[in-house]
């Protein structure tokens, strides 16, 4: 009798940091797993990676390295679709309970933390309103980010606080929800969250921050030494500048700004630096949240993780 037959599906969790291996973890993780007798396939949680021909600037595995491993929910969205939670939630919970269904174990692997938590927890997402929403963007096109900020800060302090105030996209959700009656956004980890699927594991790969800092401005000089240019024109002839989301992806939206003739590549490479450097420590931030993750530095054997259950 294998082992899948004697102990139910189980959901997994590669997290971290951008830059710190979690693909590599989860490949070898679904290998670890099938090994044991539990065959394993895995489900994407980058929110960038749901895209179609956003490949460089995500570091996406080419399908030929996947190793013969499933993966679900990469290439799932032109660029010019919007990449929702809540889609994205009922979308990778359905792909987890059919790997279920087969018998097998799911991996979900990714950095996005808001998509992580929608599916491991339980995530519940406000009301939407489609005319409150076309009157604050067309707001924040006409003035900025700023006054409706002081005026999400006014109403929901606590959310102001972990809004990025220069994602105009947040706090135009964040103030719709306010206007449809709710009492706050709601869109964060709740405090104490129970979890959607029993059982799951959360592991969480972390790297030093120096070092962290070095990969990740290795990696963005490497985006553009391999063609992020020319990938990101090729979007743009696809529709990437008319995307609400994938436009605005750190990389693309600089190597946007470059093909405009608005900055350098110097400066490009540069301000993506940044932006990769401050979104990596948002990410640390959120992950360090999830109680009973177990942290392990990149290279772990996934043997001894599959071993463990």
């Amino acid at each position: 009798m294998t082992a899948s037959a004697v102990r139910p599906p189980r959901l997994w969790a590669v997290v971290g940091a951008t830059g710190t291996g979690k693909t590599a973890l989860s490949l070898d993780l679904a290998e670890a797993l099938a090994r044991a007798g539990r065959p394993a396939e895995i489900v994407n949680a980058d929110a960038m990676q749901l895209y179609r021909g956003m490949d460089v600037g995500t570091a996406k595995l080419p399908p030929g390295e996947r190793r013969g491993i499933r993966h679900h929910l990469f290439d799932a969205l032109d660029v010019t679709e919007e990449a929702a939670v809540a889609w994205y939630q009922h979308a990778a919970r359905t792909a987890i309970s059919d790997i279920h269904a087969r018998g097998g174990d799911a991996v979900l692997v990714g950095g996005s933390g808001l998509y992580v938590s929608s599916v491991l927890f339980d995530f519940r997402f406000p009301p939407r309103d489609a005319e409150v929403r076309a009157r604050l963007e067309a707001e924040l096109e006409a003035h900025g980010p700023g006054m409706l900020l002081a005026r999400l800060r006014a109403r929901d302090p606590a959310t102001a606080d972990r809004v990025d105030p220069r994602n105009g996209r947040r706090i135009v959700r964040a103030l719709e929800v306010l206007e449809l009656g709710e009492q706050t956004h709601g869109a964060a980890l709740p405090e104490a969250p129970g979890l959607w699927h029993e059982p799951t594991t959360i592991v969480g790969v972390a790297v030093p921050r120096e070092e962290l800092v070095a990969r990740l401005d290795t990696r963005v000089e490497g985006m553009w030494r391999d063609g992020l240019l020319d990938e990101v024109a090729a979007l743009r002839d696809a529709g990437l500048e008319r995307g609400v989301t994938a436009r605005r992806a750190i990389g693309y939206a600089q190597a946007l700004a470059q093909l405009a003739g608005e900055c350098t590549e110097a400066e490009a490479i540069a301000e993506t630096q940044a932006l990769t450097r401050r979104y990596a420590r948002r990410q640390v931030s959120w992950f360090k949240r999830y109680a009973g993750t177990r942290w392990v530095q990149p290279g772990h054997p996934a043997s001894e993780l599959a071993g463990e259950t």
